[in-house]
């Protein structure tokens, strides 16, 4: 009995023993959170945060750099009484704000530096720096602020904020604190700009006072400096745009047919870049999100409107790489197309062949080419006849996502046959029922930069260049080959010419008149979208000169009504601004630049 008694009592100190040595083990070998947390007591990791890179234009011209601000550390435990007052007055900030960031503080570690006030500007800085003896227990830590050397292109550019906390887990990279780009370039390149943070490790004694560098700074890193960026865009242009586009809503994309490089990316309204830089970002972002006209929207990349006429263009293509119609094919057209009740109208009076339904834009010859193509009796049934022709349409960038180095792009509408045969039943519908597509109504949106792409498709004679926003980065041979490469849709070059000589017309004697410019070969097609909440939109797409074309362009102005009133002529003097660096029709730059669209019930903030 006592012989047993004592195997039980020496087994329970021995399972008690075992357990002391696995927690012990456990504490010292698998579990780091008690060595990091001993650690922090030792060391402080300071991290050493570098310069993002520089942006410039297509010309050098300098579009983004930096400058130094900085940020306002408390170590708590160190701080004894000072004047709030004094202090928020030189920050520029309020007593509550301040002290609601220093009570964080001390809840945070009383022993540690933390960040009390964040991104001061270098002249509220200077004038810190001469009282900082009134304040002791704070301390300075140099940071970068953006700031962007023109009032233009801020939804190309982008802009750069606090990560949060959703970003950070996402992101291992990225620690509280650290800045990252959130829209156009400043995001999509993100990882380039940004650079390497460095990190210093010093050695600090309880109270988290200096005592030394650990080791020598043998285990410091170096900070490195992000890649310098030269963008495509001509900032020149883009300004000009910008000018031209005030008091309207809408968007011009402007982009070299031989490379895909985009020299301007206008969306109206915008809005000055530096206004979300710094402490002042807290109070503009708000106000940009709650105006009524959404600066922050990209309409260039996002917004998707009707083609209208501009569509008439692709349609012909098709037509002609079908064997539907050839150059000299000719419809009537007495005032539209009628279908039983249905009228769609048209101005024109009298037979076209292709060339001069592009010129006068006629309704009744696309609704005739188009019901004729779906209806073409090598596909057995109307859906398989449309899935071909939705085919074709996709092949010049229309109703996808291109796949461009700007982040925000929007794939557009252009249904698939599922589409139409839930709507109306397998086998139920024809050309006739969807006719309106023949005109670009109906069931399409297409974004701007959508348009001005298959434009560039048409001046290229049947390729594109995926549209890009960066041409040069910094150390690199050469920019992503997806950028170089050819998209080809398969059309011959001959359909081409034909209907480029009916563009070339619109410009010379018909619809797009506004949109000449002495001296240059301009092609070009007005549309009119129809619009059911208010004014049709003003839509004009173009390329110049006709032979080596050098700029496509489409230009969208919401409310603006026929595509000649607006569009047209804003096309023209974009087209005149970069061929020539100069403007002659100073009457139509006052008109243009004069004319306001907006909406007076909705004020502009």
């Amino acid at each position: 009995m006592y012989s047993n008694r004592k195997y039980v009592i020496g087994l329970i100190f021995i399972v008690i023993a075992l357990i002391y040595i696995y927690k012990l083990f456990s504490i010292q070998v698998m579990d780091s959170s008690y060595k990091l947390s001993a650690e922090s007591n030792v060391f402080r990791k300071v991290v050493d945060y570098t310069a993002r890179g520089l942006v410039f234009d297509r010309n050098d011209k300098l579009l983004v750099y930096n400058e130094s601000s900085y940020d306002l550390l408390a170590t708590p435990n160190r701080v004894p009484e000072f004047d709030t007052a004094d202090l928020c007055a030189i920050l520029g900030t309020t007593v509550e704000s301040f002290k609601a960031e220093f009570q964080k503080a001390i809840k945070h570690a009383r022993y540690k530096e933390s960040v009390i006030f964040k991104q001061i500007p270098k002249h509220r800085y200077s004038y810190l720096q001469e009282k900082m003896y009134k304040f002791p227990g704070f301390e300075v830590q140099k940071r970068t602020a953006r700031k962007y050397e023109y009032n233009a292109a801020a939804q190309v550019l982008g802009y750069v904020r606090e990560a949060d906390q959703k970003f950070i887990e996402a992101n291992p990279y990225y620690k509280p604190g650290d800045y990252v780009g959130v829209a156009g370039i400043e995001k999509s390149y993100e990882e380039q700009l940004r650079g390497q943070k460095g990190t210093k490790i010093y050695i600090v004694d309880v109270k988290n006072r200096v005592q030394g560098k650990y080791k020598d700074g043998i285990y410091d890193t170096v900070a490195v400096v992000g890649l310098n960026i030269q963008s495509t865009l001509d900032i020149e242009l883009q300004e000009y745009g910008e000018k031209l586009m005030q008091n309207k809503v809408g968007s011009i994309v402007a982009i070299e047919p031989s490379t895909g490089e985009i020299l301007a990316l206008v969306s109206s309204p915008g809005y000055d870049p530096n206004l979300l830089v710094g402490s002042d970002m807290a109070i503009n972002y708000p106000k940009l999100l709650a105006d009524p006209y959404k600066p922050m929207y990209n309409r260039a990349l996002m917004a998707c409107y009707p083609p209208g006429s501009t569509f008439k263009t692709i349609n012909a293509l098709i037509g002609l790489a079908e064997g539907i119609i050839t150059p000299s094919t000719a419809y009537p057209c007495n005032g539209g197309f009628r279908l039983g009740s249905h009228v769609v109208k048209c101005h024109h009076a009298g037979s076209l062949d292709l060339v001069s339904s592009i010129q006068h834009s006629c309704n009744a010859y696309y609704c005739y080419e188009f019901t004729k193509l779906i209806a073409d009796p090598k596909y057995k049934r109307a859906d398989s006849a449309y899935s071909n022709w939705r085919r074709r349409v996709q092949s010049f960038g229309l109703g996808t996502k291109l796949g461009s180095d700007l982040n925000q792009e929007s794939g557009g509408i252009l249904y698939s046959k599922d589409y139409y045969n839930r709507f109306y039943g397998e086998g139920h519908w024809t050309g006739y029922t969807i006719v309106s597509l023949s005109i670009g109504q109906g069931e399409l949106g297409f974004t701007p930069f959508q348009i001005c792409n298959a434009c560039a498709t048409i001046a290229n004679r049947g390729y594109y260049i995926i549209p890009h926003i960066v041409k040069k980065i910094e150390g690199q041979d050469h920019i992503d080959p997806k950028f170089l490469e050819k998209h080809d849709t398969g059309i011959q070059r001959d359909y081409f010419e034909t209907v480029i000589q009916g563009m070339y017309q619109v410009c010379e004697m018909g619809t797009g008149r506004s949109a000449r410019v002495p001296g240059i070969e301009v092609c070009g097609k007005t549309g009119t979208a129809q619009n059911p909440h208010g004014k049709d939109h003003s839509i004009f797409e173009a390329f110049a000169p006709r032979e080596n074309p050098k700029i496509a362009i489409a230009v969208y102005v919401e409310n603006g009504g026929f595509g000649a009133t607006y569009a047209a002529p804003i096309a023209g003097l974009m087209i005149e601004k970069y061929l020539t660096d100069t403007i002659t029709r100073k009457d139509v730059e006052a008109r243009i630049c004069n004319a306001n669209l907006l909406d007076p019930n909705a004020q502009m903030k």
